[in-house]
């Protein structure tokens, strides 16, 4: 300090402050802090405001602002609360963006992907609304469309969007670029169909035999009740089982529905929309309904045993 006159040298101001000199200089040097006069030597001085003046700049680029925009606040041609929108706004386009790489990251660390699947899988993960909405849409009119149904249901169908928010999680993403890879799968597509065409009432009709697993989740909590007690496929539990759940109705019908939704990947498909989308879902089924087809199996052959 220059004690005739009260102010801090440039290492003085560093140690005040808590900024190294060399960041001081540079600031200096850019002009967002001035010195306020020189020592003899020529060494920089700076006063008492400049103090003030470098821990509000040290806050503002904490903050994440360029030192453009500070000298902008400072030499208020904009506000603080100005420059801050802006920034609150690129922030969370950073967030947006950081979510989406761990989410991609994520997925290829534990799929052990190759170079291609990466680029594949954060190509899908960054796709436009509108490009992710034609991948649906595709999906869609090449799925749903060779379907006979009902007007209202269609429109339905039609209406039926899966996107990601505008603020998805790294589970929502990781859940997108499954479900793309999915959609676009030509095999996926139709095995699904044949599914649905199964387990789809046409207009006027009754439902199909086993549509009823598919649409109705009271089949799934029973069958997962039965194998909480320990029940097998080949019990007289199991039989039981069918019996109640199925009455009349035939089997082997049921079986092949249930069986082509097995094959479809349709559970896969029912989890992976609800994560998209966010919501609460039921806990996968699968075992569940492998349980079933193998209870339909003994259950068809004692039938035809008892015939």
């Amino acid at each position: 300090m220059d004690d005739s006159t009260d102010l801090l040298t440039i290492g003085l101001l560093a140690s005040r402050t808590g900024v190294s000199a060399r960041t001081l200089r540079f600031w200096s040097n850019e002009g967002v802090i001035e010195p306020v006069g020189r020592t003899a030597g020529d060494y920089r001085l700076y006063d008492a405001a400049c103090v003030a003046r470098v821990e509000l700049i040290r806050a503002l680029r904490e903050l994440g602002l360029g030192l453009d925009d500070v000298r902008r606040v400072l030499e208020q041609r904009a506000t603080v609360g100005d420059v801050a929108a802006v920034h609150v706004a690129a922030i969370d386009a950073q967030i947006r963006a950081l979510k989406v790489s761990r989410a991609v990251l994520s997925t290829v660390s534990k799929r052990r992907s190759t170079l291609e699947e990466t680029a594949l899988m954060n190509r899908l993960a960054r796709l436009s609304t509108a490009e992710r909405a034609q991948i649906v849409d595709d999906f869609k009119a090449d799925v749903f469309g060779r379907l006979d149904i009902a007007p209202e249901l269609r429109e339905r169908v039609r209406e039926l969007s899966i996107d990601l928010p505008e603020d998805p999680t790294p589970d929502q993403v990781d859940a997108w670029i499954e479900l793309a890879e999915l959609l676009q799968d030509p095999g996926f597509r139709a095995r699904l169909g044949t599914f649905l065409e199964l387990n789809t009432p046409a207009p006027g009709q009754k439902a199909p035999p086993g549509a009823t697993i598919w649409w109705a989740r009271q089949v799934v909590n029973n069958v997962a009740q039965a194998r909480e007690k320990g029940a097998e496929p080949d019990d007289p539990a199991a039989a039981e089982l069918i019996s109640t759940m199925f009455r009349d109705t035939d089997l082997s019908a049921v079986l092949v529905s249930l069986q082509a939704g097995i094959d479809a990947g349709a559970e896969q498909y029912r989890g992976l929309v609800g994560r998209v989308r966010g919501r609460r879902r039921s806990p996968d089924a699968t075992e569940e309904l492998h349980w079933l087809a193998s209870a339909l199996r003994f259950a068809i052959e004692g039938e035809a045993a008892r015939r």
